[in-house]
């Protein structure tokens, strides 16, 4: 029995050991280990240290470890320390990225990389 449900781990919490949830998460906390998700949407002031992979994800605050996702955005204030799989990318002006991005080795489509001015890559 499939229902749409969602997690959420405010600012004030802090989790140490690896975050797995078939639910959607919504992160404002810090966590200290791999985060598998369906859809992640991370907070401004929150902190991912390890692996993220997800359906989606929504990134703004900071990821410091590789992150594998179908489809990622990347907002202004997202500062990203890690390598980035992704098979659909969209990034804000402003975001910070210490890494690498690659697609995602898998898919047959080709990968689309649209920036936040307009303009694609």
């Amino acid at each position: 029995m499939a229902s749409s449900t969602f997690s959420v781990f405010g600012p004030d919490t802090r989790i140490k050991g690896d975050v797995t949830a078939t639910a959607d998460l919504h992160i404002d906390g810090h966590v200290e280990g791999d985060v598998a998700c369906t859809s992640l949407v991370q907070g401004e002031s929150s902190e991912i240290v390890g692996a993220v992979k997800a359906e989606t994800a929504r990134l703004s605050g900071t990821v410091r470890g590789t992150i594998t996702v179908r489809e990622l955005v990347v907002l202004k204030t997202a500062r990203i320390h890690g390598d980035v799989h992704y098979d659909a990318l969209t990034i804000e002006q402003g975001a910070q990225v210490d890494g690498r991005f690659a697609p995602r080795a898998a898919s047959d489509s080709e990968p689309r990389l649209t920036l936040a001015a307009g303009t694609e890559a």
